[in-house]
């Protein structure tokens, strides 16, 4: 599960149903984005932010800055585990926003994350709201059906019908409801910002290009939690042959190889049919994925020759997953195989 982004956004979608919304725009989420974008306060009745980090302490001042009413905090993975050294430290930095929450104010978790999950169990200050699949929440989305490019579920008796597909959506949509819910928004206002929402680009972005070759354009940023989620959406996505080109995830520091294999073996599990890597750690994804015996895997150093392998090997009804940090700027593969 991932999504700071789409979940704000998701947010925003809802909550614009019934106030004036102001939210982050584009990756305007450190020290300066943040200032940047409440700087745009107007006539706003609401804002959503997004606080971005990868070092202890930043969370601190941004919370301080915008001082929120409400807090959301989504997963604790293993992004910038590289610079904080553990999941744990992940949490700490975390929960640094409620240094700036008001005294009345909500924290919403994602109940099913682990860390998140045994947190709120001991935590006996705050005014916290949970929501999930699979723990027991306060909001909890059940009778979930999915499918290619939308799922449905329900949340206190009421169908949620989520635009975009994929597992990791959904959690979006229920933690989207429940802020809606706290707000003080109607449900069909809250189904309606749900059904609205827009995907930022280069987020699962699925594109049809000549030949009905499908891209999933998913190359904004990677993680391996993102990266899992990437795969499960294309393994429940129809096709003649499923084609995931991954590259590096960055900032995982000791832990790299070892979560690159990871990739490897969710890569296998989701049974994509041809794996291409591009990148020094995405080679690790490719080696574990060969050790558990898949074959069609494909080794490139750049993204120079590795497009040219995908442009002279996919065809009719293919589907291809692009997925890396952005740092590896894979939207270039898509801009060549668009232009092929």
């Amino acid at each position: 599960m991932y999504g700071k982004t789409s979940t704000k956004d998701m947010i925003a979608s809802v909550l614009s149903q019934k106030y004036k919304v102001l939210k982050t725009e584009g990756n305007l989420n450190n020290h300066i984005g943040l200032p940047l974008t409440l700087l745009k306060l107007e006539n706003h009745t609401a804002v959503v932010v997004e606080m971005g980090m990868n070092h202890v302490g930043e969370i601190s001042l941004l919370t301080n800055i915008a001082k929120p009413t409400g807090c959301v905090i989504t997963n604790i993975g293993t992004s910038h585990i590289g610079n904080l050294g553990s999941r744990e430290n992940i949490l700490k930095a975390k929960l640094e926003i409620l240094e700036g929450l008001n005294n009345d104010g909500f924290i919403l978790i994602n109940n099913d994350n682990d860390l998140l999950n045994e947190w709120a169990k001991k935590e006996s200050i705050h005014n916290i709201y949970t929501y999930g699949i699979e723990n027991q929440s306060i909001y909890m989305a059940e009778n979930i059906k999915e499918f290619g490019n939308n799922s449905v579920f329900y949340v206190t008796g009421t169908r949620i019908n989520v635009p975009v597909g994929g597992r990791h959506f959904i959690y979006n949509a229920i933690c989207a409801f429940s802020v809606g819910y706290l707000l003080y928004i109607e449900k069909e206002k809250i189904k309606k910002g749900i059904s609205d929402f827009k995907l930022t680009e280069k987020r699962m972005d699925i594109q049809i290009i000549k030949n009905n070759i499908k891209i999933i354009n998913d190359s904004y940023n990677a993680s391996y939690d993102s990266m899992k989620a990437a795969l499960e959406v294309t393994r429940k996505t129809e096709a003649k042959r499923k084609i995931a080109v991954l590259g590096d995830m960055l900032e995982l520091g000791k832990y790299s190889r070892e979560l690159h294999e990871k990739v490897g073996e969710e890569v296998v599990k989701n049974k994509i049919d041809i794996l291409i890597t591009i990148g020094k750690h995405a080679k690790n994804i490719a080696t574990r994925a060969k050790k558990l015996g898949m074959k069609d895997i494909y080794i490139f150093d750049d993204i120079a020759t590795g497009t040219e392998y995908i442009k002279r090997n996919i065809y009719s009804g293919d589907l291809i997953l692009l997925k890396a940090s952005n740092f590896m700027n894979f939207s270039k593969i898509l801009e060549e195989l668009k232009n092929n």
